[in-house]
């Protein structure tokens, strides 16, 4: 630690007195204890949203409370505590970072009923289509903190090539076919925008963690799956399997072999795309989120719950072609699937946004939500 400094160790010249106490010349930082000084703040600062980290403020002593950024309790000399000040503060901070998280989601909703009432034709099939608006929102959500910081931290590169993958095979089969579109005017043509943008916010992100900003990916963390197979293949433990159930069991309204499997491994491939973030998430060494990587997360699922709810009511125009809706059961149980895994995470994701804190897992040892 410097010499220097308000948070400094002082070995002036001082007063002292029956207790060992020493006190620096005026305007400088007291030291207590046999005139080996204590320092306030030291050490790393602590993690905070979106890759920004949170200092204290230097204290200053005297007639008044210490003043601190945190709202920390000050202490004037008199030793009483300076609470008016501390809750200022408390509450400037955690309004600043509610403002932000408010703000960046009321840009979604109020684009959302833009697209609805202008772009859509009402019918319950635009739920299809809001679901993958939020995905896309997630994506950019993440775009926008990886190229605005240029750091990759918390972010898993397996999630990313997953969910690459899903958009890529569901744009093979919208394109060709109209068997999975939504039925209201979004399905002619702003859903495969929608798909698209997906697709390149999804691959731009990837990259960003594999070129430019590789140094901060933290590879460490984003371990899932990897058993026998070479680094940064354990997405394979869920492609694979994805892959083979969509062979054997999907629906087909495109009445085409390739585009009906397609689709079809797009909404199994989904399902599991977000075990390797959350994982990621529960392995990190501190527990803590960024927030800008939960907003990317929490709106993946909600754009699988506005998903989930449409097939709820729709799940048997899934049938195959001797009439089994098996198919149908297995996309709402597979959707089902993501949102169980992610209970957990909503929970704590919302309060850490209600309460304008950083989300703090209550454990990272990657047995809790996966």
């Amino acid at each position: 630690m410097s010499s220097n400094g308000a948070y400094s160790r002082y070995t002036a010249s001082s007063n002292s007195n029956p207790y060992g106490q020493s006190y620096s010349s005026s305007g400088g930082a007291a030291s207590y204890g046999g005139g080996g000084g204590v320092g306030y703040g030291g050490g790393a600062p602590a993690p905070g949203y979106g890759g920004a980290s949170y200092s204290s403020s230097s204290p200053t002593y005297g007639g008044g409370g210490m003043d601190n950024s945190y709202g920390q309790m000050g202490m004037g000399l008199g030793g009483r505590p300076d609470d008016d000040h501390s809750k200022r503060g408390k509450k400037s901070i955690a309004l600043q970072a509610l403002n932000k998280n408010v703000l960046l989601w009321a840009g979604f909703f109020t684009a959302s009923l833009f697209v609805y009432f202008l772009l859509s034709g009402g019918d319950f099939s635009f739920l299809m289509t809001y679901g993958a608006m939020s995905r896309m929102f997630g994506f950019g959500i993440l775009n926008l903190k990886t190229f605005k910081s240029q750091r990759s931290t918390g972010i898993s590169a397996k999630t990313l090539q997953l969910y690459s993958l899903v958009f890529f095979f569901r744009l093979t089969s919208i394109i060709r076919h109209e068997g999975y579109l939504p039925y209201d005017k979004s399905g002619d043509w702003l859903y495969h925008i929608i798909e698209g943008l997906a697709l390149f916010f999804a691959a731009s992100a990837l990259y960003g963690i594999s070129v430019p900003f590789k140094s901060t990916y933290e590879k460490d963390s984003d371990r899932f799956g990897e058993m026998a197979v070479p680094p940064g293949y354990g997405a394979l433990y869920l492609a694979v399997p994805a892959l083979i159930i969509a062979v054997l069991l999907h629906p087909n309204l495109n009445e085409d072999f390739l585009s009906d499997v397609a689709w079809t491994y797009a909404m199994y491939l989904e399902s599991v795309s977000v075990i390797p973030q959350l994982y990621m998430f529960q392995k990190q060494k501190t527990g803590v989120v960024e927030i800008m990587n939960a907003h990317f997360v929490a709106a993946l699922g909600f754009g699988r719950v506005m998903e989930f709810t449409f097939w709820i009511y729709s799940y048997h125009e899934l049938s195959t072609s001797s009439g089994s809706n098996l198919p149908g059961y297995l996309a709402i149980i597979s959707q089902f699937l993501q949102l169980v895994l992610m209970v957990d995470f909503f929970w704590y994701y919302i309060t850490a946004v209600k309460n304008a804190t950083p989300l703090v897992l209550p454990s990272h040892s990657g047995n809790n939500m996966v």
